[in-house]
């Protein structure tokens, strides 16, 4: 929240909030920072404050630092990415801007210039209007909460220091970013394995993979049609890519493909199709790629970390959002990257994609997302009590699950059973419920 000066600062909790007395975090959510273009936290003000505050928390040692800029192809980058470089460089840091890239695109480049900071400027598989700021440490891995706490205290505080005019940083761009982020995906196939002969339906989103993944593809063998891949800096994630997969399904059928690709606006998250346009979510891809490693393996420890959100009938894990980490790989999620195990496991077969895809039958289950005014709403007294008597309904045999979003302003509402009237009637009742007590009454895509 602003005080009346209009400077960020933090709301304070009794003993209803933070039991220990610190702060609440105001600006980093689950996925960095994010929120509406040009109003706060995605100001330019802020976002160059933030800068400055990263820079004085990250700097380790006297050595010249360098960070790593890349963005997807929202018209709000314009102004974000520039308020990003004038804050780092005023604090002595050297900045190399990299344009439109993938996520995982980032964070690999971070780590291979030896950069000591990554900044992604994104708001993923939100709409247009959305952005937001995702920071990587020298590892590129994201920073810690306790890190984004330290730059948030900062930013808060306004207690920033600025360097010397000589030890002001520099910027630059890097014109073979995505030549090189190419390679490092196409390494992640198996060198004995192409994909000629295989015709693969490719919507990017018109987002930050436009250019790189139809590439990839193409590079590989694949005979490619691509969708999504002409960016004006307002048709990010409309209509297309992981969040609205209907005209993916619809040319898979329509061009005879063997299968179809959806990645979302940074590309860190992708949805496949089967030939028959029949779409497979997260939990079955990544049961696919356990499996396969498991077979070869090189699934360590023999399991897989998976979400709440994973299907009761897949014993592998997974996100059904489609948003798949592979660690021998990519630090943060890479749909492209995850995209070519699912390949690798067609091409081995020689089998279609409906049944190389097809790994374990999924429970009935049910997702749907109310867009709401208040998320507070998940904690009025008569959303418990719908929530308290689906689960009753469900009993032992099913599962019911209500939660805020961290990227936007959702309440997630999923339940699972074999029973899939069932289903259907106890998320309805529980939407309805929240829809009453949130003040927006909108429905978001399941």
């Amino acid at each position: 929240m602003k005080d009346s000066r209009g400077k960020l600062r933090y709301k304070s909790h009794g003993r209803n909030g933070r039991a220990d007395g610190r702060m609440t975090r105001q600006l980093f959510g689950t996925d960095g920072i994010r929120g509406k273009a040009n109003s706060e936290p995605m100001t330019p003000e802020t976002a160059l404050r933030v800068a400055m505050a990263a820079g004085q928390v990250l700097r380790r040692g006297d050595h010249r630092h360098l960070v790593v800029i890349g963005k997807d192809t929202r018209l709000s980058g314009y102004m974000v990415e520039p308020a990003l470089t004038a804050g780092f460089v005023a604090r002595g840091m050297d900045v190399v801007l990299v344009g439109p890239l993938p996520t995982p695109a980032v964070a690999m480049l971070t780590r291979s210039l030896r950069a000591d900071l990554g900044v992604v400027v994104s708001a993923s598989h939100n709409p247009y209007e959305d952005n937001g700021i995702k920071l990587f440490g020298a590892d590129g891995y994201k920073l810690s909460d306790e890190i984004e706490a330290e730059i948030e205290a900062l930013v808060v505080s306004g207690a920033i220091d600025r360097v010397a005019p000589a030890e002001l940083g520099r910027a630059k761009r890097l014109d073979d970013a995505g030549g090189r982020y190419i390679e490092f995906v196409k390494a992640s196939f198996p060198k004995r394995l192409r994909l000629d002969g295989l015709k693969i339906v490719l919507d990017c989103a018109h987002g930050a993979a436009y250019k790189v993944a139809p590439t990839v593809l193409w590079e590989l063998g694949a005979d490619v049609v691509p969708m999504g891949v002409a960016p004006d800096g307002f048709n990010i994630n409309q209509d297309c890519g992981t969040t609205s997969t209907a005209a993916m399904r619809h040319a898979v059928t329509a061009h005879g493909a063997d299968l179809g690709i959806a990645l979302d606006g940074d590309a860190d998250r992708l949805l496949i199709a089967d030939e028959r346009g029949e779409l497979l979510d997260g939990d079955q891809l990544m049961a696919l790629i356990a499996a396969r490693w498991h077979r070869e393996g090189g699934l360590h420890g023999g399991c897989v970390v998976a979400t709440v959100m994973s299907n009761l009938g897949c014993n592998l894990g997974g996100e059904q959002s489609g948003h798949i980490i592979l660690a021998e790989h990519s630090t943060p999620g890479d749909g492209l990257i995850a995209a070519l195990q699912v390949l690798a496991a067609i091409v081995e077969t020689g089998a279609p994609a409906s049944q190389v895809c097809s790994v374990f039958r999924p429970v009935p289950q049910r997702l749907l997302n109310v867009r709401v005014a208040d998320a507070g709403a998940i904690e009025h007294a008569h959303v418990k009590q719908a929530i308290a008597e689906g689960e009753r309904r469900l009993g032992e045999r099913g599962r019911l699950l209500v939660r805020k979003s961290g990227t936007e302003p959702l309440i997630r509402i999923m339940a699972e059973s074999e029973d899939e009237a069932l289903v259907a009637s106890v998320v309805d009742a529980v939407a309805a419920a929240v829809r009453s007590a949130g003040g927006s009454g909108q429905r978001a895509a399941e």
